[in-house]
């Protein structure tokens, strides 16, 4: 998951009269007399299909025209290589002279579709989860998102070549799309043109990237920058990864057990597994983890074999307290215990493993005694009810045919990272960035519960770039309750919309 105003005169002008009321079930759903009728779209030389409808955010009726299509990735010679699949949502009735911020979005993997931030979290509608975020039981439904931000911000939800309905052109080869570099050409192509056909370049303008989409996002600020000269408002960081040194627990890499620690112990909090001082107070079990992470652990840990037996003790001894795990599972693993084992470990006695994505959620596994989980808990949760939303709203509400599978997880390995005995680092293209665009701002979301990319991880990333002293300010956090898509959970989705118009109207 591993806006507006010259151009919303001219849409409300194209689309006076035909703006659909919600219907009576109090959904959204375009009426079926909307008189945008999609047809098939084999490729990015048809029309989009725009279809109006009105969503209530934050109490107020906001009208919008939802655009679904394909949009060319063009050669140097201007024939098209492939065709990247879209939904851009536009506000109709926003008023006012000033442009309309517009926030680009996409989610990870590689290989994942942007239905995630799209039906999670950011869109006008939403797959509907359990207030926790746990999976209802099927068959699953569609809801208004009354979190939405496209009150503030016009949205443009991206799925790069092999997601969603994205595809190569004719006899072009998909694998030359797999990689890093050949990824920031494909998708900064798209923002080029779809900012360039809807007369955007005015707009104050924000990516938003999940996962490995923000590693993405941030190559893609350097990439638009020094390619087109497209200058960025802002980054939204969800959950994510800059440098894979900090997720990377390869032997020899010992950089990622500090920076797991604090989300093993928030883990252990929700599950009630701390001993009773820090269970009493998780801020203050996260301040104790976050201080042993830094000192005493990653002290023991430099040191290798030559750490002496009572200094050894005493790790283990602290980290069985801030993890909840058993004394020897951490010895055992000579004190480094990855997220699989502790997924497996911590609710062991109970039959239970952990959800990597969302440490919160819990599964029973089919094979107690095996060293690792069978499956996460926390993506067999969500894949259901966001395939099953996606694959009726795309046709049923956006009016888009195509008869091919929407692929919300595509196969794209290998993925050249174009790393060469390293590993691969987009902290050094945002640091550039960052220095050279004073004015770029950049928010960090982090679920405490998140166990494939922790938000420490990114804390880490940041805090070594080389970028002046000024500029940190630019840089702030928010950290939520549960793991990397912590917009499942309602508390934690409605805090994101309060930070993320904190963020795009200061």
């Amino acid at each position: 998951m591993k806006k507006l105003a010259p151009v919303a005169l001219a849409l409300l002008s194209v689309f006076s009269g035909s703006l659909q009321a919600a219907d009576s079930n109090g959904t959204n759903a375009p009426a079926s007399t909307n008189i945008f009728v999609g047809a098939k779209i084999p490729d990015a030389a048809h029309e989009p299909v725009r279809v109006t409808n009105t969503v209530t955010i934050a109490g107020t009726p906001v009208k919008y025209v939802a655009e679904t299509g394909m949009l060319p990735i063009l050669k140097t010679d201007g024939v098209s290589q492939a065709s990247v699949f879209y939904v851009a949502y536009t506000r109709l009735d926003a008023g006012g002279h000033t442009p309309r911020p517009v926030t680009f979005c996409f989610n990870g993997g590689p290989g994942s579709a942007s239905v995630w931030l799209h039906l999670g979290a950011l869109g006008p509608r939403r797959a509907k989860m359990n207030a926790d975020g746990s999976q209802p039981p099927p068959p699953f439904s569609l809801v208004d998102n009354e979190y939405s931000i496209l009150d503030i911000s016009d949205l443009v939800f991206i799925d790069p070549v092999a997601t969603g309905f994205s595809r190569v052109a004719k006899d072009e080869k998909t694998d030359l799309f797999f990689g890093d570099e050949a990824d920031l050409n494909c998708v900064g192509e798209f923002i080029r043109l779809w900012t360039t056909r809807h007369e955007r370049w005015l707009s104050p303008k924000y990516l938003c990237g999940e996962s490995y989409g923000v590693f993405r996002a941030a190559g893609l600020a350097e990439h638009l920058r020094s390619r087109f000269g497209l200058y960025l408002n802002g980054l939204v960081l969800v959950s994510g990864v800059l440098n894979f040194t900090t997720i990377d627990d390869e032997p020899g890499n010992d950089v990622p057990y500090p920076l797991y620690l604090p989300a093993y112990t928030a883990a252990a909090f929700f599950h009630k597994k701390l001993p009773g001082d820090l269970q009493a107070d998780e801020t203050k079990a996260l301040a104790e983890s976050r201080a042993f992470a830094r000192g005493e652990y990653t002290h023991a840990l430099q040191q290798g074999s030559a750490l002496p037996a009572a200094e050894k003790d005493q790790v283990v001894a602290e980290l069985a307290r801030l993890t909840g795990l058993k004394p020897e599972i951490i010895r055992d693993n000579n004190l480094r215990v990855d997220e699989e084992i502790f997924r497996k470990q911590l609710l062991h006695d109970e039959g239970l493993i952990l959800g990597a994505y969302d440490a919160r959620l819990t599964g029973r596994d089919g094979d107690p005694a095996g060293p690792t989980p069978g499956f996460d808990p926390s993506a067999a949760a969500v894949m259901g009810p966001f395939s099953a939303a996606m694959n009726s709203y795309v046709r049923s509400e956006l009016k888009f045919e195509d008869d091919l599978p929407y692929e919300l997880l595509a196969g794209v390995q290998p993925w050249n990272y174009g790393a060469h005995n390293n590993y691969p680092n987009a902290a050094e293209r945002l640091a550039s960035t960052m220095n050279q665009n004073p004015y770029l701002k950049v928010l960090v979301f982090g679920g405490r519960c998140d166990l494939v990319c922790p938000i420490d991880t990114v804390r880490y990333s940041l805090a070594h770039m080389q970028v002046a002293d000024e500029q940190l300010i630019n840089i702030s956090y928010a950290e939520f309750d549960a793991g990397h898509m912590m917009y499942i959970n309602l508390p934690d989705l409605k805090k994101m919309r309060t930070e993320l118009k904190k963020f795009i109207q200061p």
